[in-house]
């Protein structure tokens, strides 16, 4: 197969996006769009330069698919995709729940087909800057805060933009979670606007996440302690420092010591994303973030919301909150 059809269920804010990079790739072709909103679908359609169709039609006219919609219906459309023998990218979180995520990775690997999770952090050029520069991680504190939007709030900040962070932290430690303390508020939405999880690892590390979408200003940064230095980033500016022995500049009075600043060219991730789904069905390259990413991703999410509904049982027999 010299070029893959790419089918999109869902045209909302980042199904647009998607259209326009599966439009532009040398390697696939948009064979078409579907979503329940037929005016935005055909606005999308027309931009991408593709067609709407229905979610029958779309999946017969496509190799595989592009699941951009809300995440109550991953599960519901991805299992369709699957089971009629499409390989499927699906948005973050993979799904609902653990159960379901597990009957998708199933599912997946009885057709033998791939399943992306669109992760979309592990293929900004900061995670590999971050990766190639940093030993075991011992302490891990990143900050995720943004203006409120309505998008994205059909779920909690945990499920729209801590589990990014969840799973870069996930990839860098790579060990089993041990105990997860939380809180968290609804303020603008349903849903948790504000959390703040504090995690401890099997082997030891711990990490802290802070993740709002109420925020007056944007700031995406991460600091990283281990045992060979110390590693600031911010991930908006483009730029990391790193404090460690022998490297770089040599620090005034601790010359063992040194200080790296570095920073990275505006990257595609979306682009390279799904360049990486498509080398995985077209050439048989590993899945970049499998469903097994996805679910120990989903499942970090889920501990983090279970440890804030404990939180905020005491805080309300104690009165705190009402």
């Amino acid at each position: 197969m010299a070029e893959l059809a790419i089918g999109l269920l869902g045209a909302g804010h980042f199904g647009r996006f998607h259209a326009l990079k599966v439009a532009a790739s040398g390697r696939a072709k948009l064979a078409g769009i579907c979503d329940p909103n037929t005016e935005r679908a055909q606005a999308v359609a027309w931009e991408a330069g593709t067609q709407v169709l229905s979610q029958a039609a779309l999946l017969a006219a496509s190799d595989a698919v592009i699941i951009a919609a809300p995440a109550d219906f991953h599960f519901e459309l991805a299992g369709a995709a699957l089971r009629a023998g499409k390989h499927v990218l699906v948005e973050k979180p993979i799904a609902a729940t653990l159960d379901q995520a597990a009957q998708l990775a199933e599912l997946s690997r009885a057709k033998g087909l791939v399943l992306q999770v669109g992760h979309l952090e592990r293929f900004s050029a900061a995670h590999g800057a971050v990766t190639s520069r940093m030993g075991k991680p011992l302490y891990i504190e990143a900050v995720r805060i943004a203006p409120f939007k309505p998008r994205g709030t059909d779920v909690s900040v945990i499920l729209d933009l801590m589990i990014h962070d969840l799973d870069l932290i996930l990839a860098l430690i790579d060990a089993p979670i041990d105990h997860v303390d939380a809180v968290g508020a609804s303020v603008a939405s349903a849903h948790e606007d504000i959390a703040n999880a504090r995690i401890r690892f099997g082997n030891g590390a711990v990490a802290t996440i802070t993740a709002s979408r109420i925020s007056l200003k944007t700031e995406r940064k991460m600091r990283i302690f281990s045992q060979t230095g110390y590693l600031t980033v911010d991930f908006a500016a483009r730029k990391l420092t790193l404090i460690g022995r022998d490297i770089g500049m040599k620090l005034p009075g601790f010359e063992e010591f040194g200080v790296e600043q570095a920073g990275w060219e505006d990257h595609d991730a979306l682009a390279a994303e799904h360049a990486a789904f498509v080398a995985s069905v077209l050439d048989g390259a590993p899945v970049a973030v499998d469903a097994q990413a996805g679910s120990r991703a989903l499942a970090a999410a889920l501990a983090v919301t279970e440890a804030i509904a404990r939180s905020r049982a005491v805080a309300m027999a104690s009165g705190l909150v009402t």
